[in-house]
């Protein structure tokens, strides 16, 4: 482990402009649209329109994904090298636009040969969203070297991410079906949705055109040797692992939605009202967890968005005896939990990339967040797996019509399951590998707004 090398240029604490935030914020518009549509549009395509078996389907839409554990790291270390975040944000972002159409038009009327052109097509989307949302991650470390400045920034972020999730999750079910439905309405729904990507990359590029950038002037001399810095900071190993369990959670129940929606409480629109239940309230709830944030920390924060998305979960259990209006209530609970996991989890990554830097000297973000993102990739592609397999064993039939087919009680029950009890398990019990995580002031001897603060393994903050 490097532990000597000059000094970052990370000195000072900075408050960011307006602009600024507003301008990182919007590239949420591009990893929101690509972290929700197909993990809530994919699966069903696979199986309801073009006739994939439900095992296969979730094996096809895994596949790809797996890819981004390699290319991530590889991009985050290219980046790195280079220094530039922007240029590498502008073309990637651009690409993927094309690419996501691309995977929702399917020219082939075959089964076997359609769900291969949609792996092919998710891959080469996957590696294109690599390149954008590694150094969209990476920034926030080196915009600002404020403890409290990066919690603001990410709340900027996640109401953005909120609004594109309710925006791209409500509208691309309901493109589908005011275009035709079945193969049709898939095609404007991925023109739609690649749309939204555009203008979130330009947006992006040039909302941050004029940000200051506070970065140390030497990388590790090699990929394999920033890895290995990485792998001996106990603090991001903890958040990350953390942080890969609770997508797979969260990941499940974005692929369940549609089947939940039709088979549970069985209303038309059922997608649509749900992704509205669930961000809706988060927009709301960001000014609350804010003042919770600096109250409690992040770490105490984080742990209560966790219990509080998997007591939700739990809840909708109850789902078949409840009227469509109190299950809406609690996935409206559920969405708050979420808000505030996304927003304490992604402002406790840079503190860790900051407390990194400052003790090797070296930059190396785009590593770091190279394996944060493909972490994080890794897990919302593990959930439509996970959901795929529990369709599979509970006896869930797949129809080539655009319709879903009848299923039977078991196979209703398999659905019911997958969206609220294994949910439930992976993001409530996944705070539980964060218990020698410690960002609480006192544990550093040093004031809030230092860079990142924890004890782990008896450890003082200097060592890391």
């Amino acid at each position: 482990m490097t532990t000597s090398g000059p000094p970052p240029e990370v000195t000072r604490t900075s408050v960011l402009p307006r602009d600024v935030l507003a301008g990182y914020a919007l590239g949420s518009v591009v990893t929101g649209a690509f972290g929700t549509v197909p993990g809530l549009l994919l699966l069903p395509y696979l199986t309801d329109t073009l006739g994939v078996a439900a095992g296969v389907a979730g094996l096809l839409v895994l596949l790809p994904k797996a890819w981004d554990v390699i290319v991530n790291p590889v991009a985050g270390r290219i980046s790195d090298r280079t220094g530039a975040r922007r240029p590498f944000m502008l073309v990637a972002g651009l690409l993927l636009g094309l690419l996501f159409a691309a995977i929702f038009a399917a020219p082939f009327p075959g089964g076997a040969a359609s769900g291969g052109y949609v792996a092919f097509a998710f891959l080469a989307a996957a590696t294109a969203f690599a390149f954008f949302q590694v150094p969209y991650v990476a920034m926030p470390a080196e915009l600002t070297d404020g403890y409290a400045e990066r919690t603001r920034l990410m709340t900027w972020r996640v109401a953005v991410l909120a609004l594109t999730i309710l925006v791209s999750g409500a509208l691309a079910p309901l493109v589908v079906d005011l275009t035709g439905g079945g193969r049709e309405g898939h095609r404007w729904s991925g023109a739609f949705i690649g749309s939204l990507i555009v203008a979130g990359t330009l947006a992006t590029f040039f909302g941050t055109r004029g940000a200051l950038t506070h970065t140390a002037t030497a990388a590790e001399p090699s990929l394999r040797a920033q890895l290995r810095v990485a792998a001996g900071n106990a603090p991001f190993l903890a958040l990350l692992i953390c942080w890969v369990v609770q997508a797979a959670g969260i990941g499940t129940m974005l692929a369940g939605v549609k089947y939940f929606a039709d088979h549970v409480i069985v209303q038309e629109a059922g997608a649509t009202f749900l992704f509205a239940a669930f961000v809706g309230p988060a927009l709301l709830v960001m000014p609350l967890w804010t003042a919770v944030g600096k109250r409690h920390g992040k770490l105490r924060s984080l742990v209560a968005a966790s219990l509080l998305f998997a007591t939700g979960a739990l809840l909708l259990l109850a789902a078949p005896a409840l009227p469509g209006v109190a299950v809406y209530l609690i996935v409206a609970l559920v969405g708050a939990g979420y808000a505030g996991q996304q927003v304490f989890a992604m402002a406790m990554l840079p503190d860790c990339i900051a407390h990194d830097t400052e003790r090797t000297g070296r930059r190396q973000a785009g590593v770091f967040t190279g394996l944060w993102t493909a972490g994080e990739t890794l897990g919302l592609a593990l959930g439509p797996g996970i959901y795929a397999l529990i369709l599979q064993i509970f006896g869930y039939v797949s129809s080539a019509t655009g319709e879903s087919a009848v299923q039977s009680d078991t196979a209703r029950l398999g659905v019911l399951l997958g969206f609220t009890v294994v949910p439930a398990l992976l993001v409530g019990a996944a705070v539980l590998l964060l218990r020698r995580y410690d960002d609480r002031t006192g544990a550093a001897g040093g004031p809030v707004d230092n860079p990142a603060v924890w004890t782990t393994e008896n450890r003082t903050p200097g060592e890391g």
